[in-house]
């Protein structure tokens, strides 16, 4: 397997090419056209054809959606059992405090800050995903997101 480049808050964000920059714009041009025909030039089979196109955008977005509610699923599973490894007995009581997104973005904290991280997460109230994950020292890098 081919090395990956060391992940960081600047470059976790994951983009498919083939879904974002081909898909998308696919569906968006037939979006626009199919709208355009039914606008200029009436006609049942148009209407039907801006029917579909708006299905297809609306596909598309769900499909998204659904994808990362199963992923965000799975990190809260997967969190809660390495905290349940790593974190001391006062902070394991307090694992049920935190929400689905500041455990995403615990996730990328490495073993050694995670009891620190999440104490200061829990004691601060600290919600922002963004926030969370600027005050990570050591990235731990996630190469197996949707």
């Amino acid at each position: 397997m081919a090395q990956q480049s060391p992940q960081t808050f600047e470059n976790h964000a994951r983009i498919l090419p083939a879904y974002h920059y081909v898909a998308f714009p696919l569906f968006a041009i037939n979006f626009f056209y199919a709208l355009y025909r039914v606008v200029t030039d009436f006609s049942w089979g148009g209407l039907v054809a801006f029917g579909v196109s708006v299905a297809l955008i609306l596909l598309f977005f769900i499909a998204r959606v659904m994808v990362l509610s199963v992923q965000d699923r799975v990190i809260r599973l997967e969190e809660t059992l390495r905290m349940r490894a790593l974190l001391p007995a006062d902070l394991q009581g307090r694992i049920g405090e935190l929400t689905v997104k500041q455990l995403v973005a615990l996730r990328f904290a490495s073993d050694g800050e995670l009891t620190d991280l999440t104490r200061k997460v829990l004691d601060e109230k600290i919600t922002d995903q963004k926030i969370i994950k600027k005050l990570i020292r050591t990235w731990r890098a996630d190469f197996q997101r949707a």
